[in-house]
């Protein structure tokens, strides 16, 4: 397996885990959804009444964490201290808690070495907020996705009537992105922002399977001829 290191970062909604899982079976990589470890603390927080100014009992959290992933037919499932918790750490509920916690730098220091794990091994898809700018910068190719907060609300909403979950206002979840715009971006700790040598990429008026695509051409350019993939 090519070691080839792939750092895609971009706000909430943007299609990174869709088009991360599309390259890292096209190109024989692994994928690491960073963003489902602060998710999963988050999660841990709310189902045990946790604050966020109780750092006592987030470090406890943090001390028995126990994240594994495992690809089964084309989906990237995540165990949480070996429960499966794929779909109960998507609610937005959860997402606005993780991007808040994920500001609190010891946080932050305590989920840094194990994203370092992933990314020293190489041959690895990392999707997050910071991958090319903190975790890692020595990235072969560094991914800035985004696209128009309308366009992400609309995805959003559609994903979550395919899931058969409770249908949301366009507006509300419109609201709930814009908001989260603003936390990802205004943090004091590692604020969400492109890396220097990071391609930016608005995939606004493309599909997922596009973004995958043109992303794909970049990394194989990268690879090198000969380079091998998945069938």
């Amino acid at each position: 397996m090519t070691k080839l290191r792939i750092a895609i970062d971009g706000p909430a909604g943007a299609g990174k885990s869709s088009v991360s899982k599309l390259i890292a079976e096209r190109l024989g990589l692994s994928y690491i959804d960073t963003g489902a470890l602060y998710r999963c603390v988050a999660f841990e927080m709310i189902m045990n009444d946790v604050a966020l100014d109780d750092e006592r009992g987030i470090r406890r959290i943090l001390a028995d964490l126990k994240i594994t992933f495992k690809m089964e037919k084309g989906r990237n499932l995540v165990f949480l201290n070996g429960r499966e918790v794929t779909a109960q750490i998507r609610t937005e509920q959860v997402g606005m808690l993780a991007s808040t916690a994920s500001a609190l730098p010891f946080v932050r220091e305590a989920l840094f070495e194990m994203q370092r794990r992933y990314a020293e091994k190489g041959g690895v898809v990392m999707e997050g907020r910071d991958i090319g700018t903190v975790i890692m910068p020595e990235a072969d190719l560094k991914i800035f996705l985004t696209a128009r907060p309308e366009s992400r609300a609309d995805r959003r909403q559609k994903d979550i009537r395919a899931a058969g979950r409770e249908d949301k206002p366009y507006e509300e979840l419109l609201e709930e992105i814009k908001r989260r715009d603003d936390q990802d971006t205004q943090r004091e700790a590692c604020p969400l922002r492109p890396a220097e040598d990071a391609v930016l990429l608005d995939n606004s008026g493309m599909t997922l399977e596009e973004t995958a695509a043109h992303i794909g051409e970049l990394a194989e350019k990268k690879m090198g001829p000969g380079a091998c993939r998945r069938s």
